[in-house]
Formats: structure tokens, sequence, C-alpha cells
């Protein structure tokens, strides 16, 4: 009984992170169709939610990498209560990780990669359990750290020499009308690319949840993963990417640089085209890393645009840190679950961090009220003080959003965030 309370436990945490992920990712899709006005706000996350629950029934590779790729399950002899006990508990850890480090920097408005986080967390987790044997260290490096590092340079390039083709091809075209002939095309590739999400990290969770079946004998390892479990992420991916990640949105969308329909298409096009081939080839890429290499690279490949390298800076910084900081996170909370000079039982363990994630979701959310975006300011000009005050809190970096001069950016705006 004890094993299965713990196994409900865990699947719960696993779709939270899925939900994590769809609205934290939402702007890798949409956030330049939202920036150019191509689609609005809320038509936008609808459209993108649809299409993740869509693409998470396509293809499978990239959730036998998670399952098989990252733990080395040959570490544990799954016929034994303790061993299954503590897959279970290495999981359930690494699912914290990487929740906290998603809401964190979702409430920094920093695109972060959820992916890296969910990986940072079950390493952080195995490496506690078992030592640094008990990570697969090749696939991590194959299969993570690699197309980590080449992603968001190969997307940068693609987007800049096809934005540059764009402009150089419809030079005769007044700015009017190729921005109203792009939108169409924006929202294709906007829509390719939020299928594409589907197919790659809607797949993260599968794995996990895979893996945790795994742990507790109710399927075998070279079972195939049941179809309950696929259904329940893809809902959940795209319930969270409906809910929309409007702070990471606007960052994408205004932060970085301000985009025209033809860049947005440039980028979106450059986007889809590397995240569907990543997962094919069973690559856990960072869509947010693909995503946001491509929105840099058409700002480089259009004369006279501008790319803010300070939010750039910002965001690489995270990126460095994610692994690290949720793995340090994950081998905490195996700690705290698996009883370790604190409770004495798993089940108490897994319960006292459980109720952990609860207490800091509900701090961040309330942090987030403090400086609410919404449809209604995520497209507001983006602050420049903000740019030049990167040790502000997250409320000071977006002053405008608290502004009572009338008919200045975020006065009077609802305060509900989504």
């Amino acid at each position: 009984m004890t094993e299965l309370i713990i196994l409900l436990i865990v699947i719960v945490t696993a779709l939270a992170f899925d939900f994590t992920n769809g609205f934290h990712d939402t702007g890798n899709a949409m956030a330049t169709s939202i920036a150019t006005g191509a689609l609005p706000p809320k038509t936008a996350v609808a459209l993108s939610a649809g299409l993740n629950l869509v693409g998470a029934f396509l293809s499978v590779e990239v959730a036998a990498t998670v399952a098989k790729g990252i733990v080395d399950l040959e570490q544990f002899d799954l016929g034994d209560t303790a061993d299954a006990h503590q897959l279970l508990l290495v999981v359930f850890a690494g699912l914290i990780g990487a929740i906290v480090w998603n809401l964190l920097t979702w409430l920094l408005g920093i695109p972060s990669s959820s992916s890296h986080a969910l990986f940072g967390g079950l390493i952080g987790a195995a490496i506690a359990s078992l030592g640094f044997g008990g990570v697969m260290w090749n696939g991590v490096l194959a299969k993570m750290i690699i197309p980590a590092l080449a992603a968001p340079v190969v997307a940068g390039l693609v987007a800049a020499i096809g934005t540059f083709a764009v402009y150089a091809i419809t030079r005769s075209v007044g700015d009017k009308d190729k921005n109203r002939y792009f939108r169409w095309g924006q929202i294709g590739s906007a829509s390719l690319v939020s299928l594409a999400h589907g197919t790659n990290d809607a797949q993260k969770t599968m794995g996990v949840i895979f893996l945790s079946l795994v742990a507790t004998g109710y399927v075998g390892q070279d079972a195939d993963i049941p179809f309950w479990v696929k259904a329940a992420c893809a809902l959940a991916i795209a319930v969270g990417t409906y809910m929309g990640g409007w702070r990471v949105i606007r960052t994408l969308g205004k932060g970085l640089v301000e985009i025209d329909s033809p860049q947005g298409m440039a980028a979106e096009t450059s986007s889809a085209a590397i995240i569907l081939t990543s997962s094919h080839f069973g690559m856990a890429l960072s869509t947010t890393h693909v995503a946001t290499g491509s929105i840099m690279g058409t700002g480089i490949g259009r004369t006279g645009a501008k790319v803010r390298w300070s939010v750039a800076g910002r965001m690489a910084v995270a990126w460095l840190i994610t692994l690290p900081s949720s793995a340090l996170v994950g081998a905490f909370c195996w700690a705290l679950s698996h009883g370790v000079g604190l409770v004495t039982t798993d089940l108490i363990g897994v319960l006292v961090a459980f109720a952990v994630l609860l207490t800091l979701s509900g701090y961040i959310y309330r942090q987030s009220r403090k400086a609410p975006v919404d449809p209604g300011n995520v497209n507001d000009d983006w602050d420049r003080a903000a740019d030049a005050a990167p040790e502000q809190t997250p409320e000071q970096t977006q002053p405008h959003l608290h502004s009572t001069t009338p008919n200045a950016p975020g006065a009077d705006l609802p305060e509900k965030d989504q």
C-alpha cells in the first residue's frame, strides 16, 4: 500500500512538472506571433495548446531517451523492494528539482530550459542515491549536453540566414504589405513549432512516469509506454500551454529583439525544423534554447535590428546554472524523501518533500502577483531601464506595470496573471 501511495504521488508530481513545462515554454512557439500581432494572445495559446496535445502522440523516441538514457537501471535490482523504492525516490526528487527551477525562472521571466531542469534534477538525485556511477554519462553527453551547446548556435545561424534572405528577396515590398503577407506564414510556422514541442517535451514526462512504473514492477524495462501515460502527459502539457506563461512570452517577444512578421516566420521555421529533427533522433533537445537562438538570429540577420545582449546574457547565465542548480535541489529532495537524518520512513519523507514543493510553489506564485503579466500587457514596450538594472528584484524589473501615470504603458491593466 505504501508503494502505491508513493507511486501515485510521483505520477501527480510528474504531471505537475509537465504542466509547468507547458506554460513555461508557450513562448517558444507563440511569443513572436503575439509580439507582431499575427495572433491575439489568447488565440495563440489556445492554438498552441491544441497542437501540443496532438504532437505528444506522434513519437516516443525522446521518452525512451529519458526513461533509459539518464539513470543507469542496471544499478537497481527491481525485484527487490528496497531498490524499487530507491529508484522511485530518485524520480520523485528529480521532478521536484525541475519544478522548482521552472517556477523560479518563470517568476523572473527567464526563458530557461524545462528539459535541462528535469535532467539536472534526475542527475542530482541519482548521484545522491548511487554516486556518480548511477548516471549514464555517455547518454547525457551525446543526447543532452552536446545538443544543448549546438542547438542555439545552429538555430541562430539558420534564422539569421533565413531573415537576411527574406528581406533581400522582398526589398521592393513595403513594410506594411510585407508584414501583412508574412503574418500568415508566421501563424503556420508557429503552429509547426507547437506541434514539434509536443513531440519533444511531453515525452520527457512520459519517460519519467515510465521509470516510476518500471521501479514498482507495473511494466517491464522493455515494455511500450502505456497509452494512458501518453494521454495524461499530452493533456497536462496542453493545459499548461493554454494557461500561457506570459512572463516568459514577454521576454521572448519583446525583450530580445523588436521583430516584424518576416523575422517571426524565419525564427519559427528554423525552430520547428531543428526540434522535429532532434525528436526523430531521440535527442532530448531544449526547445527554449532553440527558440531563443532563432529569435536572436533574426536580429542579427536583419540590417538595423537591435539585439539586447544584456537580456541575452542573463539568459545565458541561467542556462549555465540550470543543470547544477536543479541537480542540487534534486539531491537535497532525495535525501529528504529518503529519510536521511530527518524522517524515518520513505512515505513520510515523500510527504514532507511534497509539502515543501507546495509551499515553495505558493510563495513563488504570491511573488508573481506583485507584478502581474497577462494578455493585456504582454506586448507593452520593453522598459529599457530593466536592461540596465539586472540586480533588481523581479517586480522592480518591470516598473511600467506599476505605473499610475495616465495613459502610461501598463496603467489600469487587469490584475489577473494567467
